[in-house]
């Protein structure tokens, strides 16, 4: 018998845990790149004041979305985190459940700037005052809010407290915080998935200088948002987490779709546009049945 093909049951075992062990220590090489893709989205994302975390991490540097994208959902959670942890210590003060939602929105809005909100306004600004394709992009690009603008801010900030004083008042301070963090990693994870999926609408515009993310980044966002995810699925009944992802879900994509037919697909303030959105259907979902 060939001796190099003479190979016994505890050899292929052997050559098996060999080839698990190659690819935990793959992963763990990649640890820091990721650590340095986060880095990159929490600054984008946000005004938090992140240092230089390892070797690989530029803080100069702009990003690459192509493949920092793959971060966003765990960007998303350490971006919501001040503001969730504020909100689970007032939560057990005797402060008012509304006051606590309205805290909590405020200082999200503050930490990223207004960024998403900014969006959300000239989306509604120029999908809904303009005529033509070109006459939307010039509305979405002037800095003044209009009625629409400002319409659709009033309407989502009143809607979020709303679901947040729910939130807090029906699963108490440590578990509502808990879900508002799911809902900020899963809205993230969905924004990258439209941003994939659509055509740009301004070949020059945020949305296409910083790169766009591919097929493999949407699929390891989607990986990454799967521990963030697993409070969700232990707090709510599997009716509210199927009705949270899917209202979710199917915010993020009609606001694609409109994108699609108002302008010709997406741009900057539609990403943050869909990140608003996004999170509430997540709201509205968890707290649609008991």
């Amino acid at each position: 018998m060939n001796r190099e093909t003479d190979q016994t049951p505890d050899s292929e075992a052997k050559s098996g845990a060999d080839k698990t062990w190659d690819q935990v220590r793959g992963r763990l090489k990649d640890l820091p790149d990721f650590a340095a893709d986060t880095a990159a989205c929490v600054r984008f994302f946000s005004r938090l004041p992140v240092p230089k975390i390892n070797a690989l991490d530029d803080p100069g540097a702009a990003p690459d979305f192509a493949r920092i994208a793959r971060a966003a959902p765990l960007a998303g959670f350490v971006i919501a985190l001040p503001a969730a942890g504020c909100g689970m210590l007032l939560g057990y003060t005797h402060l008012p459940g509304l006051a606590v939602a309205a805290i909590v929105a405020a200082l999200l809005a503050i930490i990223t700037g207004a960024l998403h909100e900014d969006g959300l306004s000239d989306v509604a600004d120029g999908f809904f005052g303009g005529a033509t394709h070109e006459k939307r992009l010039e509305i979405m690009k002037d800095s003044r809010i209009g009625a629409f603008g400002a319409l659709a801010l009033v309407l989502s900030a009143v809607l979020r407290v709303a679901l947040l004083t729910a939130l807090w008042q029906r699963f108490g301070p440590a578990d509502a915080a808990l879900l508002f963090l799911s809902g900020e990693a899963l809205s993230r994870t969905l924004l990258v998935w439209q941003w994939h999926l659509l055509p740009l609408a301004r070949p020059q515009g945020l949305a296409a200088r910083f790169g766009k993310p591919e097929e493999k980044t949407v699929h390891q966002a989607a990986l990454v948002t799967i521990p963030l995810l697993i409070p969700a699925t232990l707090l709510l009944s599997l009716t509210a987490f199927s009705l949270a992802c899917l209202f979710a879900a199917g915010a993020t994509y009609a606001t694609g779709r409109l994108a699609r037919a108002k302008i010709g697909g997406v741009t900057g303030d539609v990403l943050g546009a869909m990140q608003q959105l996004g999170g509430l259907g997540f709201l509205l979902g968890v707290l649609m049945v008991p």
